[in-house]
């Protein structure tokens, strides 16, 4: 009888969390766009950034992910320069996910102080992460985000061949002792690890699953994870200009409807041949973001305003919660 009350309660304030996370996201985009305002996109780019974050934003709600998916357009297109890649995605993708988050964490099915736990853990790994992601060179960006495109892949297969639970199966809906010190430890790696683009869904639910729980309890702890450490990443990612704010506004304001339409109209569609076909195109995105850090490419980028970030060594006021 009290589980019921305890998850309501719960839910409450997760949901509570979010308004409040997404109150911080807005109040720091609003602040970051005068220093862009001079220089408004194309229509072309305008109408290729919403278009990417319709699609990737769809898929994911879909369980396609969107993380490996944007990676690989923005690299197939050169959209952005690679070093901005990865706070482009968690700014871009953030306000999107906790429409998600908001959506499907209806039945929280998770003991509240695991739940709690690693979505804590996940938040603080993100915050590190992002400070260290936003300085690092185009190079170990490209390297960084190469090897998360490999991972991607094999998790992409590795759910294609065995489904979306990895073939694992458990029934507890809590951890404690060592299990929860694993899972808090693994959580804050997996946190950190999203901030240069290794998405948090796929390892979460192998994660989840490995010590013991319900693969049912992956998906609040997934969508709780991502919607709260994507906005706490996100302002350290626009505090250090480490994106690129057009590219990242075209990811939010298509990305919001993709997710609505797929949660509401769509809700499910045949996508074994979608997934094999984004194992290809992450592959192919691995390849080429490797073979640029092994030469030192530079490529010609179709936003060129977002490439002069690094001459602009402005650090913008965090807004306070």
């Amino acid at each position: 009888m009290g589980v019921p009350f305890a998850a309501m309660t719960l839910r409450t304030i997760l949901y509570l969390g979010l308004a409040i996370v997404t109150a911080m996201l807005v109040t720091a985009l609003v602040r970051a766009l005068p220093r862009d305002r001079s220089r408004l996109p194309s229509p072309l780019s305008a109408a290729v950034g919403i278009g990417i974050g319709f699609i990737t934003n769809f898929f994911d709600t879909l369980g396609i992910g969107s993380f490996a998916t944007t990676t690989s357009l923005f690299k197939f297109l050169r959209f952005v320069p690679d070093e901005r890649i990865p706070g482009t995605l968690n700014v871009g993708h953030a306000l999107p996910t906790i429409a998600e988050a908001a959506i499907f964490i209806v039945i929280v099915a998770v003991e509240p102080p695991t739940l709690v736990l690693l979505i804590l853990a996940a938040v603080a790994g993100a915050w590190l992460g992002a400070g260290l992601v936003a300085r690092l060179s185009r190079r170990s960006v490209q390297i960084g985000m190469g090897t998360a495109l490999v991972a991607a892949a094999a998790l992409f297969i590795m759910s294609n061949l065995k489904g979306s639970h990895f073939g694992l199966s458990g029934t507890a809906l809590g951890l404690a002792g060592t299990k929860l010190a694993i899972g808090i430890f693994v959580s804050f790696c997996l946190g950190a690890l999203m901030t240069i683009g290794i998405g948090l869904y796929a390892p979460c639910m192998i994660m989840v699953s490995l010590l013991g729980m319900n693969p049912i309890a992956a998906f609040p702890i997934m969508m709780g994870s991502c919607a709260f450490l994507m906005p706490v990443a996100s302002l350290r990612f626009i505090r250090y200009n480490a994106l690129s704010l057009r590219a990242a506004l075209g990811l939010t304001l298509g990305g919001i409807p993709g997710v609505l339409i797929a949660a509401y109209l769509v809700k499910s569609l045949p996508l074994l041949w979608v997934r094999w076909l984004v194992v290809i195109v992450v592959l192919y995105a691995a390849i080429t973001m490797l073979r640029s850090a092994l030469h030192g490419d530079l490529e010609p980028i179709v936003d060129e305003a977002a490439t002069d970030h690094r001459g602009d060594d402005a650090i913008l006021p965090i807004p306070k919660g």
